[in-house]
Order: C-alpha cells, then structure tokens, then sequence
C-alpha cells in the first residue's frame, strides 16, 4: 500500500525547497532515513508518516496514494 508513498515525498520535499537534511531535521530522523523513504527502501512508521503529512500539509491518504486530494482528510469535514 506504501508503494506511491515515495513517489510522493521527494517531489513535496523539492517543492517546498527543503533539503533531506532540513527534512529530516523537522521530522527528528536521520538524513539517510529520507534518503531510504525516497529510494522505497523502507517505510515510516505511523507515527512519522503523521509528521510527514503535517509537514506538507497533505493527508495520510494522500502519501499512501489512496487519494489524489493534497488536502488532509478534516478540511472536508468542515
């Protein structure tokens, strides 16, 4: 189910002009852990794909590839 998910993350990560580094930074991993979501080497945990949909903005369903929507799932409920 995870496997748009890095398909997804490197280009949010370029568009918002962040390094892996920064990434990485913000979401209290190491560099080479983005580096391994972005090659689909490995997969984050629950807990870190919600920091990473927070980060950007987007919803989990988004990152997973389930919707194409980039707007997380509670703006809708409004």
């Amino acid at each position: 189910m995870v496997f748009l998910f890095s398909s997804r993350l490197k280009p949010l990560r370029q568009s918002m002009n962040l390094a892996q580094e920064q990434l990485a930074c913000l979401l209290g991993v190491d560099r080479s852990t983005i580096s391994s979501y972005e090659s689909n080497m490995r997969q984050p945990s629950l807990d870190t794909l919600w920091r990473i949909a927070d980060v950007f903005g987007v919803s989990t369903d988004y990152l997973l590839g389930r919707t194409n929507h980039h707007l997380p799932d509670h703006i809708f409920d409004l």
